[in-house]
């Protein structure tokens, strides 16, 4: 098993480009299961969640080559059930259900387990299903939907307790591409992955429109062709280096970035008094570590609200930021398990349910920590940049779920990493 050992105190400088989007990778991937035409696919980044979905589209019968950020799939003949060794290992797996009861009129796959960052449930995913015609049984751990007679077009409302799904609205909208008639998704999540899967089902001859609102429209077609694609850039893992250039930066640069995607993240780097530059495009910007840097409160929602996704490395900023900060995540309540970490490093956290005090330490120093979630562990990345000493960061899989080849891209702006194998 992997871990991670990284010296504290060196300053970052340099360029790094950023990764396309694993989360808009991973049903990006699973609708190429609509059409039994060629689909490429690009900057598909390179992470354990990605090949885990390619392994999946692979035993449901699609020839997959994956070359360079590239994958190219071909669903000619295919099965509909999900083999169950590979789908434990990734909940994101559940976003092949549409696009398999679209086409093959059954999908099987296996019920999500727990997460560590608290509950998901699928039941969103499932109500939408129903609405569009199809029967869900529970057999032996495994969802089992069906549409003998196809899929019919509905109104489905995806609000849910803590605001709309992500992979519930791809879901929903993957298998209405097919579906006889129109459907209307009101509550749909707005994210730019949800964009960016519309996009990629419109290049396939879908009828989608309104994505990145909270009413998306699908007109259903008989069917859908191959296409090319390119992912958009990973907004979580820009944030994520703007924050560590924030923690430990002198002028790092990041290439290949969206600035409206990360609209809500650059404000809250620059409340706490870094600065932030785009380029004219905005695809590029320049972080500059603030030499009196501020505490600021923070609360997570749905796009185009502060991620959940960026609260766990906001958190390490913070934890090295003079004054108080409060942070609360009304998306998963749940997800402050890093914090414990965080405070065997000295940091001076509070939690108490779905908020975090924070009071900002001169300096951390280096422990041994356990990472316990994907973001949790980048959020002990990012602290032990700013700790003295060396830290060691276990439970390395976790990182590499979603970040692509991110001790190589520290090493390129200096900082101080290695991955070893115990």
């Amino acid at each position: 098993m992997d871990k991670l050992l990284v010296q504290g105190g060196t300053t970052l400088r340099g360029t790094v480009n950023i990764s396309g989007s694993k989360n808009a990778s991973l049903p990006i991937l699973a609708a190429t299961l609509l059409t039994r035409e060629p689909c490429i696919i690009r900057r598909v980044p390179d992470v354990s969640d990605t090949n885990y979905m390619l392994q999946i589209l692979s035993a449901l019968g699609a020839d997959a080559e994956r070359s360079s950020g590239t994958v190219r799939i071909t669903c000619a003949e295919i099965g509909d059930e999900a083999p169950y060794e590979i789908v434990r290992r990734m909940r994101a797996s559940i976003c092949v259900m549409g696009p398999l009861l679209a086409r093959m009129r059954r999908a099987v796959v296996s019920m999500p387990g727990g997460c560590i960052i608290g509950d998901r449930p699928v039941d969103l995913h499932l109500r939408g299903l129903e609405a569009l015609g199809a029967t869900v049984n529970i057999d032996g751990g495994n969802l089992i939907l069906t549409a003998k007679d196809g899929l019919r077009g509905a109104v489905v409302d995806m609000r849910g307790t803590h605001g709309p799904t992500v992979l519930g609205t791809d879901n929903v909208m993957m298998a209405a591409v097919l579906a006889e008639g129109q459907t209307i998704i009101e509550s749909a999540a707005a994210e730019p992955e949800v964009v960016d899967l519309a996009d990629f089902l419109n290049s396939m001859g879908a009828r989608i429109s309104g994505a990145g609102t909270r009413r998306i429209i699908i007109d259903g077609v008989p069917e859908l062709h191959g296409t090319e694609h390119t992912v958009i850039p990973d907004r979580i893992e820009a944030g994520t280096f703007m924050t560590a250039a924030a923690i430990a930066g002198d002028g790092v640069c990041l290439q290949r970035v969206n600035r409206t995607h990360l609209k809500a993240i650059t404000e809250a780097i620059e409340e706490s008094g870094h600065e932030v530059r785009f380029n004219d495009a905005g695809d590029s910007c320049t972080i500059t570590r603030a030499t009196t840097p501020r505490g600021v409160d923070l609360t997570t929602a749905p796009y185009p609200g502060y991620p959940t996704d960026m609260q766990a490395q906001m958190t390490a900023l913070l934890a090295v930021t003079p004054g108080i900060s409060v942070i609360k995540d009304t998306i998963f309540p749940q997800r402050f398990m890093h914090c414990a970490e965080l405070k065997r490093m000295g940091a001076d956290i509070k939690v108490d349910g779905g908020n975090a005090v924070v009071r900002g330490v001169e300096r951390l120093s280096a422990a041994p920590v356990m990472a316990s979630d994907l973001r949790a562990s980048a959020a002990l990345v990012l602290a032990a940049l700013a700790a003295k000493g060396t830290t060691e960061i276990n439970r390395l899989y976790h990182i590499d779920r979603g970040y692509e080849h991110i001790d190589e891209k520290l090493l390129l702006l200096g900082a101080k990493v290695r991955r070893v194998r115990d």
